[in-house]
């Protein structure tokens, strides 16, 4: 999971409360998730909003045709020229990741990375799901991440929470009962 910096958080909850007010969080969500999307597999993109080789003025032209063409709300539009003006372009991504927090918090919805040895099938994802579903009493976002060093078995991650049933984990505790034996 991403941390946004202080300057993104506080850009996203701006941003948040105005697309609250227009009634738009929803599609404004949507939109800036597909910004996010285009700019992580365009590296033109990525570099506009990263280098320092591009004016303000240049960074604002270039993303507000972007948003334009992508066919994005005014009000996101106009958030991300607002970002690029102020010198703030690479937060952009960043703010996107503390809107998606708030989002998910007024939603009631409760975010947690499961990390397998291997990649799971649908039907375990489902079952993962339905069952934090179930223990959190409510709806669960579930990100998966695989990691072989775990060897076998889980690891998850719900907000602070972590739950280590992976096969590494196992053998680690039996390594270290053996040391103290």
């Amino acid at each position: 999971m991403t941390h946004a910096s202080e300057a993104a958080r506080r850009y996203a909850s701006a941003l948040f409360e105005l697309a609250q007010d227009k009634g738009a969080v929803a599609d404004v969500h949507n939109d800036y998730k597909a910004f996010v999307a285009m700019a992580e597999e365009s590296q033109d993109l990525t570099r506009l909003l990263e280098s320092p080789a591009f004016s303000r003025d240049e960074k604002v032209r270039a993303l507000a045709e972007v948003a334009k063409k992508a066919g994005m709300t005014d009000l996101l539009a106009k958030f991300i020229g607002t970002m690029a003006q102020n010198g703030r372009a690479r937060d952009i991504v960043d703010a996107q990741h503390a809107f998606d927090e708030l989002y998910a918090k007024q939603r009631g919805v409760k975010r947690a990375v499961v990390r397998t040895a291997k990649e799971m099938s649908g039907a375990e994802r489902q079952r993962i799901e339905s069952i934090l579903a179930k223990a959190v009493g409510g709806e669960v976002e579930l990100s998966s991440e695989v990691d072989p060093s775990l060897i076998g078995g889980i690891q998850l991650r719900i907000g602070s929470q972590l739950v280590d049933a992976s096969l590494a984990a196992k053998l680690d505790r039996m390594n270290t009962a053996m040391k103290g034996a």
